[in-house]
């Protein structure tokens, strides 16, 4: 069976999942619905609790019952969060909506990457992890980037409702994509020895002693969560602060058109700077990088402040596919959704923590402020990475 085709559908998948033209005026949408910054903040809250409960189950069920299956439910769910939001006007019915959402992102987390490395691995062509996760990347940004463009304009000329019914028709295509995916085979590790006497428990012990092995991994995975649970932040609240400074909602599209693209060659590149740098190296600049974006956006609201929010936007492209890759060419095939659910967990966890704080600097003073709280995180990151740079990069 010819497993290269889920490559190209997971391209499409992407593209249909991400070009939802409500995302870039989301943040109005729920303001307009009665959701303040603390409510939003606490869907946060709930969105990334439900993924630290579910998000090692969810893993192991993707590994031992199928990838292809995890991905189905996350698109189901994600087509009905959409059609509800077009009805909701309560924070009880937002935070429904969340809660569905953390079963869709913990539904697919895992399983996504697991899918795409196995598909490439039994055409021999893991090497290639890197580059292609860096393209299906690239087609989720420019998917978001045209959604961007098209949706800040249906917003102005037509009602917010407009924007999440077309998401609808785009999250659907997604669906009918996922269904079609192909279930590649996993390599039989020694895990599966024991699942018949433990069940999840041998899954979970085995991702768990991964780590455990594997300090480097480990301390990198750590440092990226970090990043991205800010990143996260930086993504959900830049409307805000734009309309704080006095931009026009016709500016967001060409704003977040700007931020999708310039994540863009970050991904390409990352394939080509672990041929030059070695990882943590590169980490670690990123993690300065950030924590300097997050500063001047903070206390220089403004022109300055959004430049600095371009750039920290441009780094983190990087992250993923850097870390990912990393993450994958050292896990075995039997618990790969499993290993790759731990480390979305711990992003969620960080999220869970971040987001409480955030949300109440953010309340009780702007968002402004809030990004310089989120600068803090990013520097006390970076100060525990330096110190422990030599040790790890000693580490085979």
């Amino acid at each position: 069976m010819d497993y290269s085709k889920n490559i190209y559908k997971l391209y499409m998948i992407i593209f249909f999942h991400n070009l939802i033209f409500a995302y870039v005026i989301e943040r109005l949408f729920w303001e307009q619905r009665g959701m303040t910054v603390f409510m939003v903040v606490l869907c946060e809250v709930i969105y990334a609790a439900v993924i630290v409960v579910l998000e090692i189950p969810s893993g192991i069920f993707a590994d031992k019952m199928g990838r292809k299956k995890l991905l189905v439910i996350s698109a189901v769910l994600s087509t009905l969060e959409l059609v509800l939001l077009i009805y909701a006007s309560s924070f009880i019915e937002f935070a429904f909506v969340a809660f569905l959402a953390g079963i869709s992102g913990s539904c697919s987390s895992g399983a996504f990457n697991a899918l795409l490395y196995d598909s490439l691995l039994i055409s021999s062509k893991q090497n290639m992890f890197e580059k292609i996760l860096g393209r299906i990347n690239a087609f989720d940004f420019l998917a978001a980037m045209i959604a961007a463009l098209s949706g800040s304009v249906l917003a102005k000329l037509y009602s917010f409702e407009l924007n999440y019914i077309l998401s609808v028709v785009s999250m659907s295509v997604a669906l009918a994509f996922t269904l079609s995916l192909k279930e590649p085979p996993k390599d039989k590790g020694e895990v599966f020895d024991e699942v018949s006497e433990e069940g999840f428990k041998a899954y979970f012990n085995s991702a768990a002693t991964f780590y455990k092995r594997n300090p480097r991994v480990a301390f990198m995975v750590i440092n990226a969560m970090a990043i991205g649970a800010c990143i996260n932040y930086l993504d959900e609240f830049w409307q805000l602060y734009l309309r704080d400074i006095g931009f026009s909602i016709v500016f967001f599209g060409v704003f977040s058109s700007l931020v999708l693209l310039i994540r863009i060659p970050g991904n390409l590149m990352a394939s080509q700077l672990i041929k030059h740098f070695r990882e943590e190296r590169i980490l670690v600049f990123i993690l300065g990088v950030t924590t300097v974006g997050f500063f001047t956006a903070g206390i220089f609201p403004g022109r300055i402040g959004i430049a600095a929010m371009v750039i920290t936007f441009l780094v983190s492209g990087v992250v993923d596919p850097l870390v990912s890759g990393y993450l994958h060419h050292h896990t075995r095939s039997d618990i790969r959704a499993t290993v790759d659910s731990f480390q979305s967990l711990g992003k969620r966890a960080i999220v869970l923590a971040v987001g409480i704080a955030f949300g109440y600097v953010s309340s009780v003073s702007d968002i402004a402020i809030g990004f310089v709280f989120l600068g803090m995180v990013c520097f006390l990151f970076l100060i525990l990475f330096l110190k422990n740079i030599k040790n790890l990069e000693n580490i085979n």
